[in-house]
């Protein structure tokens, strides 16, 4: 073969080469993201809910969902949209986290978060604490600037001004309609031992009494994370902690399983361990993250009288959100096109 005749053939090669390259390129799938978040189970009642009270829900949880996802996109971690999704909502009076949060029988609120990143794992969580702002930062402040997992009350405050945050003061939680919403709670305690049968009031008392919030989220990198924050239960006795900040029971994380992060009756999530027990079917009996999530919330508590839900995701992208109560503020988005937000069954929309 001449010279100029092998140099022809040897370019046609690279060009061949470069474009099969080029297609494998385009043809590869991107490593997928996800983000899920909640907004509390055992929430308002279908019938007492307004047009206009409903579409604020729906924005809140949109915000905080778009804030998550928007982390994912720019190629942010797990850890950072979690993170940026839960600040939204204890930012947010609607939800019972933060700002907004419940009050407990002395009228304060008392706050609980945790977070917890699946590659290490490592984790992070506040109890009792009464004066931060964003407990989920301080929760992420524990993971990642101390050896602890789990600080509370006024040690867990002292840590926070060890690292510069800035404590509020205590009426910086209350808001009118939760200050309401606990002086139902008292009457309706006050009627209970002299036989008096639960009242309306009582009854409006308990909505939104689990609204904890929290998100678990995908990035590109295949790293899980989770995180949740709450103020517990209204009129709960000072000093009772849930299981939001409990690693294992309300939330959990880990790369070879699942991310959980759940709201509901607390003493039953501690009881049953739930958000690890659903990582460990998926882990050890090889469930689907469907089925796992399904055998925890249907089966397990409703067995024990357990209310709530919750919220998991595992490394392939694949999203479970399932609850036994009248409902679960939700949000799911994923880099295949789903966006939706929903509050009760059979309730979605985008």
């Amino acid at each position: 073969m001449s010279r100029p005749r092998l140099c022809e053939f040897i370019s046609v090669l690279f060009i061949a080469a470069a474009a099969l390259v080029s297609g494998a390129a385009r043809g590869a799938a991107a490593p997928p993201i996800a983000i899920v978040i909640h907004g509390g189970a055992g929430v308002i009642d279908p019938s007492k809910m307004t047009p206009a009270k409903e579409a604020s829900y729906r924005a809140g949880l949109a915000a905080a969902l778009d804030a998550g996802y928007d982390v994912l996109e720019r190629g942010g971690t797990s850890l950072d949209a979690v993170t940026a999704a839960v600040r939204i909502m204890e930012d947010d009076p609607q939800f019972n986290a933060g700002h907004g949060a419940v009050l407990n029988r002395d009228g304060d609120a008392e706050l609980d978060a945790a977070i917890m990143d699946g590659s290490g794992p490592r984790a992070g969580a506040v109890a009792g604490v009464r004066h931060v702002k964003n407990p989920i930062e301080l929760a992420r402040l524990v993971m990642d600037k101390s050896p602890h997992v789990l600080l509370i009350a006024e040690g867990a405050e002292d840590f926070a001004l060890e690292q510069g945050v800035v404590l509020v003061p205590r009426g910086y939680f209350r808001t009118e309609a939760r200050e309401q919403q606990l002086e139902e709670a008292r009457r309706a305690e006050r009627a209970r031992p002299a036989g008096t049968p639960t009242t309306q009031a009582g009854v409006a008392a308990t909505e939104n009494s689990m609204g904890t919030v929290g998100a678990v989220a995908l990035d590109r990198a295949g790293n899980l994370a989770a995180a949740t924050s709450t103020g517990g239960l209204t009129n709960k006795h000072n000093g009772r902690v849930g299981d939001t900040p409990l690693i294992g029971a309300g939330t959990y994380a880990s790369n070879e399983s699942c991310a959980v992060s759940g709201t509901g009756e607390g003493e039953y999530y501690i009881r049953q361990v739930v958000a690890y027990d659903v990582c460990a079917l998926v882990l050890y009996r090889h469930l689907s993250l469907s089925q796992a999530a399904h055998e925890v919330v249907q089966v397990k508590l409703r067995r024990t009288g357990g209310e709530g839900g919750l919220i998991a995701l595992d490394r392939s992208g694949n999203i479970a959100m399932d609850f036994n109560s009248v409902g679960m503020f939700r949000g799911a988005r994923d880099s295949h096109g789903r966006h939706e937000i929903a509050m009760y069954r059979d309730d979605t929309r985008h």
